[in-house]
């Protein structure tokens, strides 16, 4: 997957049981489940299952949420039903993007390089906050 157009890569969802809820999203939505085994033996921290060539779901389980230290207050996003949306860029609109955010005094994270998505290992990402407090990543592949 080398088309590097803006597109939604992965939502997180704050699950109770993510195996359960990976066994619902492949039987009754059917949708594709990943890394299911590596959760299971906690080499992953959560399993993720497939929308389509290129979004997933991630699962991640409550528990995660004090974890969750991206951002000053990220781990309040528990109580919330989605963690937060990824959005997969072209590597100049990443740039471009947290160029924008700066000037306009949004508060970004640090870079992180190397995280699993939906078209595999991204290059580099960070995350922030739209105004309503809703938790966005951005991240670009190649």
């Amino acid at each position: 997957m080398t088309d590097n157009s803006a597109r939604l890569d992965h939502v997180v969802l704050w699950v109770r049981d993510p195996l359960a809820a990976a066994d619902f999203y492949e039987k009754a939505v059917g949708m594709e489940p990943l890394r299911i085994t590596e959760f299971a033996v906690g080499t992953v921290s959560f399993p993720s299952v497939r929308l389509n060539d290129e979004t997933i779901f991630d699962l991640a389980p409550v528990s995660l949420a004090e974890r969750m230290d991206m951002l000053p207050g990220s781990a309040d996003s528990a109580g919330h039903r989605v963690n937060h949306v990824c959005l997969s860029l072209p590597e100049d609109s990443f740039d471009a993007l947290r160029t924008r955010l700066r000037e306009q005094d949004v508060p970004v994270s640090d870079v992180s390089y190397e995280s699993y998505g939906a078209r595999g290992t991204a290059r580099r990402s960070f995350y922030f906050r739209d105004p309503d407090g809703n938790v966005f990543e951005a991240r670009h592949y190649a």
